[in-house]
């Protein structure tokens, strides 16, 4: 089972965001990442992720760079920015109030 896209749609950018926190990474690492630490409950798929990503680096929240891998195919890289950090920040709050919202009227 997986959660539907509908309910996760407006916390895409906030979920791939927060793997950027702690390091750089990668399209298919990033999305590793999200299903493993999901249980495989969040998935997403490569046209989401890719999509994300450039609106994200439009909105100046991500940046991305060619790695330099020394074997096998070199990788592109986004890094969280300070402004992304911000916007993480403020997702978050809206999040916590919206889960709190949630709960109230799901009981």
């Amino acid at each position: 089972m997986t959660i539907s896209a509908d309910l996760l749609r407006g916390y895409t950018d906030t979920i791939i965001m927060q793997q950027l926190t702690d390091t750089d990474g990668y399209g298919y690492g990033i999305s590793r990442t999200i299903a493993e630490k999901s249980e495989g409950m969040v998935q997403l798929k490569e046209a989401t992720l890719y999509t994300a990503f450039r609106r994200m680096e439009e909105n100046g929240y991500i940046r991305s760079y060619w790695g330099d891998e020394a074997t096998g195919a070199r990788r592109r890289y986004y890094s969280l920015t300070d402004p992304g950090r911000a916007k993480l920040a403020e997702e978050k709050d809206a999040w916590e109030e919206t889960r709190r919202v949630m709960d109230t009227l799901l009981g």
